[in-house]
């Protein structure tokens, strides 16, 4: 640094420390092999590096599939009293160049292939009930001119042929659904009790058009009851209702940063953000791998849950089966409630009610996680939830969950004229600027700083926190105002990390 940097620099105050350095908490280290055990951590780390997205975002869609999958066939009961479905809804973040979508199709490929495979099957069986049905309406027909034949000539009607019935008609399976309405998804739920799962490459859009129904109507309370699987009637005017018994839909999608920022400032605080869990993870190193993942174990892990069934209540409608908590597991959970209630003290806002809901969330993992297990190895389906799959469930929620969604909810934790001054100090490093123009940080269109009213707050903070200085310009042409141009601390450049 020469003399007359530092002669330059002198002239500037210390700046405040906090424009500094950068707000965003780091992503936490994934726990790959102490969460999913050796051979998931393989094939996540292997599926990832083959589409060169990070691990998070493919143990993301895993967690989210298989729990959907398992869907309504299980679902887990700590203690009496407490009943919980296997669905987690994820969010991955990050910019269009961390793929998102490559690490997606990493689950969701070999799941679309398992549908088309049903599909077929379901052709050859609805083409077989359409031959039932057409020889079902002849039978019907001839049926009911006998019996009318025998009314009038006095003698009993003949009873209903056998083949007058063609039974139920075949259902097409549906494992996964990118766009669908709420009336849409109550018939396919209808048909489908097991659930199913709603994938949104960019779920900012999904979320903010949940209003969009005229007369003040909204999907949002479809979608907080399809989080929890509770009983839900699908009404519109001029259909008829649909009722559901178990509402469980997972839902798994992206979004960019800059557009998570402006939901979680957005967004009614009604509990339905705090229910995903956000992965933000740190981009990827570019690198080719060296071995592919093999998609014929996933296929496999995924057909045996598949293969769950739904067992008969005893008013003969199908139900969950309950999987109860181990006396050892429902004391852990019991510990970890504790722990939780301790960790919401100085939270608010999202985070509260994030970490209001870590338990539940450690709860239905736990059941996740034990049917990975047997989806790996193929072995005895768990009768109860060990100690052991509650602990590694809660260690997930506790170092990698929670970190992650205090990354993700950082940003609206400030003021807003704070989340602008570090916006614009972040356009600063960025761009390397040694000076500007407010008008042309105007130009950039940058969320809290599209107009001179979200600008102005922030470079007043940034010049009281020394960060910035306003340079003395003379008046424009024919007496105009002068430009606004501010030079920066060269400090920012110096200490910044």
């Amino acid at each position: 640094m020469t003399t007359q940097t530092h002669e330059f620099e002198a002239e500037w105050p210390e700046p405040e420390a906090r424009y500094l350095r950068s707000e965003l908490p780091e992503p936490p280290a994934l726990p790959l092999e102490a969460v999913f055990g050796p051979i998931w951590a393989d094939w996540i780390c292997k599926a990832a590096a083959a589409k060169g997205a990070p691990p998070d975002y493919v143990m993301a869609a895993l967690i989210a599939v298989a729990g959907t999958l398992i869907g309504n066939t299980r679902w887990v009961s700590p203690w009496l009293g407490w009943k919980e479905p296997p669905i987690l809804w994820f969010a991955n973040i990050g910019m269009p160049s961390m793929n998102k979508s490559p690490g997606f199709d990493a689950v969701l490929g070999p799941l679309k292939e398992l549908e088309r495979a049903a599909r077929k099957e379901f052709d050859d069986s609805f083409s077989a009930y359409r031959e039932k049905a057409e020889i079902a309406k002849l039978a019907e027909a001839h049926w009911k001119e006998t019996a009318k034949t025998a009314i009038r000539e006095g003698h009993e009607p003949p009873a209903k042929p056998a083949n007058a019935n063609p039974g139920p008609q075949p259902v097409p399976p549906r494992y996964s659904l990118n766009d669908a309405t709420v009336e849409r998804i109550g018939v396919i739920l209808a048909s489908q009790p097991r659930g199913v799962l709603m994938f949104r490459d960019e779920l900012a859009g999904w979320l903010q058009n949940m209003t969009r129904y005229s007369g003040g109507g909204s999907d949002r309370p479809f979608w907080l009851e399809a989080y929890g699987g509770r009983s839900f009637s699908v009404e519109r005017m001029g259909r008829d209702p649909v009722y559901i018994e178990f509402l469980s839909v997972g839902v798994l999608g992206g979004i960019q940063p800059d557009r998570l920022s402006s939901l979680l400032l957005k967004t009614e605080d009604d509990g339905l953000l705090a229910r995903f869990i956000p992965v933000w993870p740190n981009p990827a190193p570019i690198s080719r791998p060296e071995t592919g993942s093999d998609e014929g174990f996933l296929t496999t892990a995924m057909d045996r849950l598949l293969n769950l069934q739904m067992p008969i209540g005893k008013e003969g409608n199908v139900q969950p089966w309950y999987v109860p908590f181990s006396d050892e597991a429902a004391q852990a959970c019991q510990t970890y409630r504790e722990a939780v209630g301790a960790w919401e003290t100085g939270a608010e806002g999202l985070l509260l009610s994030f970490i209001g809901k870590l338990p539940g969330l450690a709860v239905r993992l736990s059941l996740i996680l034990s049917f990975l297990d047997y989806a790996a190895y193929g072995e005895n389906q768990p009768e109860d939830i060990e100690v052991d799959a509650f602990r590694r469930a809660a260690h997930f929620m506790e170092f990698y969950a929670l970190p992650m969604a205090r990354r993700a909810y950082a940003e609206a934790a400030l003021v807003k004229p704070e989340r602008a001054a570090r916006r614009l100090v972040g356009i600063i490093k960025e761009r390397g600027l040694k000076w500007f123009n407010s008008r042309e940080i105007l130009r950039i269109e940058k969320a809290g700083l599209k107009t001179k009213i979200e600008l102005d707050p922030a470079l007043s903070l940034l010049e009281e926190a020394n960060v910035i200085r306003q340079r003395k310009t003379q008046p424009g042409a024919k007496g105009g105002a002068p430009q606004r141009l501010f030079d920066v601390n060269p400090a920012l450049w110096s200490k910044s990390n």
